[in-house]
This record gives structure tokens, C-alpha cells and sequence, in this order.
């Protein structure tokens, strides 16, 4: 009897001894032979404070619905734009507002779309840990509805819903909208590349999403997704130069830039090398390799070189890829990104007293939070593959120093702060309560047509509580006003929301393991 528990406590051990190997160590191989992946961990203890602020995050999409509502859960909203995409014999009825308008603008909302399928690839097991993996599948199948729908043929793709200027001199509820609503589309003769190609790369990495689940379905997202990029390609130009009177809500600086983000999402979603050659070769130069950027809805190139970056961390050695000069260069420019996040290193960005990354006065938050983003999956990256250095000019830094980063980020914008309050609205005890939200400011049983302009000027709090709305955050002092004509700071965006859904994701979980791709 001895001896068979003996036996038995030595299988438990080598049981113990196989799995937690298995964790750090097991790789899978892309079929192509080249890349090398870290298989899955089991998602590690779950932190309840980023789950339980992870939970109001994703709520904001449901805030935001078009279209005729299923399951709804937030009792204000109703259906509302149900005749999007008539005039045109399509239905652009779902997808969502953009902030707190009106519009559906399609650049801002693919990349909402983007980052919700990175979010999912790269931490769908610790969203599912916290039970909150549908609340984020439900809201990227709605987005993804209408993407689909927006575009009908090869070399035409509907990019907004909405006249912005009409839009913002009305303040009324979604549901009561009686004006046009007119629709924006590009094709050869009048061409977008930057959000073609930025909605290519929500289609591919959606299709990554989907595959597991319904391949079908994915397939038809890769379809979309490799002919939207043939289409920016071939027919380059950006969209607020055919439209320039768009270029005063979302003015794309550049399209060279989504161009290789969408390369390299249709690479990973694909394996064919000719679109990892597309962001490696001749259109390198888009990328300006060398010189750090930082990650927002309009310049793409940091979130493409820690994307690449994957690719060389997890390379098998003396592959063609792990050889790849250029490749190579992509790692060392997302080295030098994080080097700017990290507050020792000697290039470290400016950051405010109260420790906020610190870009732009508009949405100051935006930064930040897409940055602490991709922090954390960098440094998830780095322990997968087993690398434990992070050189910034001769100084050595660890993951654990970005995901430190990443949680300092995400702990002010929860409360944090010098002004203790949190910007992500009905998390916490105190948070903006006058958001610029047309929605979320009138009464659900009143009617005010276009002119409801009392409910945006009263100094009241918003009658309805814009649950999950990530505002656009403080000033350079740390300071904050809430009043809801302050739009620059109390205004709250859907891809805002993508991004911190993502950076919530990340540190829900104590597993650092990341997932294969393909």
C-alpha cells in the first residue's frame, strides 16, 4: 500500500512537472515550417479590478449600437437608423457611433474593429476567465455586419453614414433622428487607401477570430479583407483628399501607413509570404524604421512593428524569417518604442505629475491607453520566446517593466490620479457625469427634434449614464473639467473603448503566454 501511494505522489509530480513545462516551453509550427509559436497557457489567477472594469469597458459598445437592437441591456437605447444604406439597396443599419454624435465615420470604426480582434487573438482566454469574452464577440459581430455590407464589389467600399456638419448642429436621441443621412463611398475614381486598407486589416484579423468558430464565415471576412487591400493598393490616395471637407473630424495624415498594417494582418491571416514581402520590401520605406511612433486610429506604424515583431520573436532559428534583415528592423524600431514608454529609460516620452503618457491635449487618453497596449503584448511577447532583456541605450529592462508600465496607465485613467476620479464612466465611485453624449444627456421619453440644445447646455448631470465610455481624459496638469461642452476632454470615442477593452484584457489575467495566430 506504501509503495502505491509512493508511486502515485511520483505520478502526481511528473503529472506537475510535464504541465508546467508544457506552458513555458511547447511550441506549435505555423504550417508553412517557419514561424514558431508558444502554445496557450492556462489563463493564471484573475485580477478582479481590471475584470470588473473590463466588464463596464465593453458595455460602452452596446451604448453605441445602430440598427434594431437585439438583447438589449441598456434600457435608454432603442432602435434607431434603421434606413442606413437604403438609398444605395444596402443595409448599413448595425455597426456604431462613432462618439457622441451620430455619424458612423467607417476609418475609425474598422480600426475599433482591428483592435477588438487583436484583443480577442491575443487574450480571449483571460476575457473568457473574467466572462466577458461574448460581450466582446457580440460587439465585434456588429461591427462586423456592417463592414461586410459596406462593401458590395471589389473596388467599392461605403466609408461613412451621416452628414457630420448637419450631425453635430443637432442634439437629439439616435432613436428620434429624422434628417438625411446621406452616404460617403470610394472607388477607383475616387479613391481611399487608408481606410480600405484599414478595414482590410479588421477583415483578416476578424477572420482569425472567426476561424476557430465558424470558418465559413471567416473565410468570406479573408475574402473581403484580400480584395480591399488589392483595391488601396492599386488605387492610392487618401480618403480626405478626395473628401477634404472630411479632414476636420478624421483627417488621415497618411495611408502608407495602413497599407502595411494591413499587409501584415492578411500575412499572419494568410501565411503567404507576399504579404510580409509587401511591408519588407519596396514599401518598407512607409514604415520610417528607426524613429519610434506612437499608436492611435490614424498612424498605425507602431502597432505594424510590434505585429512584425511577433514573427521574429517567435522564428525558428536559421529560418528565412529569423535571417530577415528588414524584418529585424521592424523588432528594433518596436525596441525603441517601448524604450520611449518605459519613464527610466533615458528616452523616455513626457509624462505628466501624475504619471499619464502625455501626447496630444485632445483625447489624451488615446495615447496612453494604445500605447500601455501594446506594452503588455510586448511584454508577453518577450516572455513566450524567452527573451528576459529589453536594451534603451545601454540600460537593460525586463517585461515586467512594460507590463509595470501598462498597469500604471491603466491604474490612472481608473482612479489613480490626482484628480481621483476615473475616467471610465460607472467604474468606481466618481467619474464624469456630464459626458458629451447626446444620448446619455436627454430623457428617454422626450422628443426634442433637432433642437434639444437645452440638454447639452444644462449644468445637470446626464440623466442616462453612458456606462463604459472611456473619456477623452485630463490635461497636461492632470487636471479635468466636467461639463459637456468640453469635448475635449469629456467626449468619449468607440475606438477609444476598443483600445481599453484591450489593455484590460491584458492585465486581467497573470498568464503571459501568447497564442498562435494562424
Amino acid at each position: 500500500m506504501a509503495n502505491c501511494v509512493r508511486c502515485c505522489c511520483w505520478l502526481l509530480v511528473l503529472m506537475l512537472m510535464a504541465l508546467a513545462i508544457t506552458a513555458a516551453v511547447v511550441f506549435v509550427r505555423y504550417k508553412n515550417g517557419e514561424g514558431v509559436f508558444p502554445f496557450p497557457g492556462v489563463p493564471g489567477a484573475v485580477d478582479h479590478k481590471y475584470a470588473d472594469a473590463l466588464a463596464v469597458a465593453l458595455q460602452f459598445f452596446q451604448v453605441q449600437k445602430s440598427g434594431k437592437l437585439v438583447n438589449n441591456t441598456i434600457h435608454w437605447r432603442g432602435d434607431s437608423a434603421l434606413d442606413d444604406g437604403k438609398e444605395a439597396g444596402l443595409d448599413l443599419s448595425k455597426g456604431m457611433y462613432d462618439a457622441g454624435d451620430h455619424m458612423k465615420f467607417g476609418f475609425p470604426m474598422a480600426f475599433t474593429a482591428t483592435m477588438l480582434s487583436w484583443s480577442v487573438l491575443e487574450y480571449g482566454d483571460a476575457m473568457r476567465a473574467a466572462d466577458q469574452r461574448d460581450s466582446a464577440m457580440d460587439a465585434l459581430d456588429w461591427i462586423m455586419d456592417y463592414l461586410v455590407n459596406a462593401h458590395p464589389s471589389d473596388d467599392v467600399l461605403y466609408i461613412q453614414v451621416g452628414d457630420p456638419k448637419a450631425d453635430h448642429k443637432c442634439w437629439e436621441r439616435p432613436e428620434k433622428m429624422k434628417e438625411k443621412r446621406p452616404l460617403t463611398k470610394i472607388t477607383p475614381k475616387s479613391p481611399g487607401s487608408d481606410v480600405a486598407a484599414e478595414t482590410a486589416a479588421a477583415m483578416a484579423a476578424a477572420s482569425l477570430v472567426y476561424k476557430p468558430i465558424n470558418k465559413t464565415y471567416s473565410s468570406s471576412l479573408l475574402d473581403h479583407g484580400e480584395r480591399l487591400f488589392a483595391f488601396a493598393d492599386k488605387h492610392r490616395g487618401s480618403y480626405t483628399r478626395t473628401f477634404p471637407e472630411l479632414s476636420a473630424f478624421y483627417n488621415s495624415t497618411t495611408y502608407q501607413d495602413e497599407l502595411l498594417w494591413a499587409a501584415s494582418w492578411l500575412y499572419h491571416a494568410t501565411g503567404n509570404h507576399s504579404y510580409l514581402a509587401y511591408a519588407t520590401g519596396k514599401n518598407k520605406d512607409f514604415a520610417d524604421l528607426g524613429n519610434p511612433r506612437y499608436f492611435s486610429w490614424d498612424d498605425k506604424r507602431a502597432g505594424t512593428e510590434v505585429l512584425l515583431s511577433r514573427v521574429s520573436f517567435f522564428a525558428s532559428q536559421g529560418s528565412d524569417v529569423a535571417q530577415d534583415d528588414v524584418l529585424g528592423m521592424y523588432k528594433q524600431t518596436a525596441d525603441a518604442v517601448m524604450c520611449i514608454l518605459l519613464p527610466d529609460s533615458e528616452t523616455a516620452a513626457f509624462r505628466t505629475e501624475g504619471g499619464l503618457l502625455y501626447v496630444a491635449e485632445w483625447n489624451s487618453l488615446q495615447h496612453p491607453v494604445a500605447s500601455a497596449f501594446l506594452a503588455a503584448v510586448y511584454s508577453d511577447y518577450m516572455l513566450s520566446s524567452g527573451k528576459t532583456e529589453l536594451s534603451c541605450s545601454g540600460q537593460s529592462f525586463s517585461p515586467a517593466d512594460l507590463r509595470k508600465f501598462a498597469k500604471s496607465q491603466a491604474d490612472y485613467l481608473l482612479g489613480s490620479n490626482p484628480m481621483k476620479v476615473s475616467y471610465l464612466v460607472g467604474y468606481g465611485d466618481r467619474y464624469p457625469e456630464r459626458v458629451h453624449h447626446r444620448g446619455a444627456s436627454i430623457p428617454a421619453d422626450v422628443d426634442t427634434g433637432c433642437d434639444g440644445h437645452e440638454w447639452l447646455e444644462t449644468s445637470k448631470p446626464n440623466p442616462n449614464v453612458a456606462t463604459g465610455a472611456l473619456v477623452g481624459g485630463p490635461y497636461k496638469n492632470d487636471s479635468f473639467v466636467d461639463e459637456r461642452d468640453n469635448v475635449m476632454q469629456n467626449e468619449a470615442t468607440t475606438y477609444n473603448s476598443a483600445l481599453v477593452a484591450g489593455l484590460l484584457s491584458a492585465l486581467v489575467s497573470t498568464s503571459s503566454l501568447a497564442r498562435s495566430l494562424s
